[in-house]
């Protein structure tokens, strides 16, 4: 490694300081101030528990009388992106997309409001079983991937200074 490239090495970390950079685990971060104080909305279907299974996972669950709560809408489309020259789909596109806000469950009060999209594909193949699993994996790595978004949005959104 060269000189000058140690000293960039060795510099970073100061300008990062100086321009107020805090990581989001750190003391005072906002993951700390929302690890386990997300009260999340009881799951009505398959996919509102594969997020709330995600979110929990890297959040922590929440006590009752936490001092946050989630609302949260989920909505889910499937288009068709590869057929057959007879006509059949091979390949589909599922598409989710997650509105969200954050409330202060003291005042009621919408601290953070947000939306996000993601999107997984499958194939379909001969057997109906097979479809039907890969349909349901996709849709567990979309909650997946919407979970972690909005979870990046509520770190993101310095949640910590209200």
């Amino acid at each position: 490694m060269s000189w000058c490239n140690r000293r960039t090495l060795l510099f970073s970390p100061l300008a990062l300081a100086a321009c107020g950079f805090t990581p989001v685990y750190g003391p005072q971060g906002g993951g700390t101030a929302l690890q386990n104080a997300v009260l999340l909305p009881k799951p009505g279907n398959e996919n509102a528990y594969h997020f709330n299974r995600r979110f929990e996972e890297r959040m922590g669950r929440a006590a009752p009388g936490a001092p946050y709560s989630l609302t949260l809408r989920i909505q889910t489309d499937d288009q068709d992106i590869g057929s057959t020259s007879a006509g059949n789909t091979t390949r589909y596109r599922l598409i989710g997309r997650a509105f969200f806000s954050l409330v202060d469950t003291a005042t009621g009060a919408t601290l953070f409001e947000g939306r996000t999209n993601a999107f997984t594909g499958y194939s379909t193949t001969g057997s109906t079983v097979a479809t039907r699993a890969a349909e349901t994996d996709a849709s567990e790595r979309l909650m997946v991937l919407l979970a972690d978004q909005v979870i990046d949005d509520l770190l993101l959104s310095d949640i910590s200074d209200t």
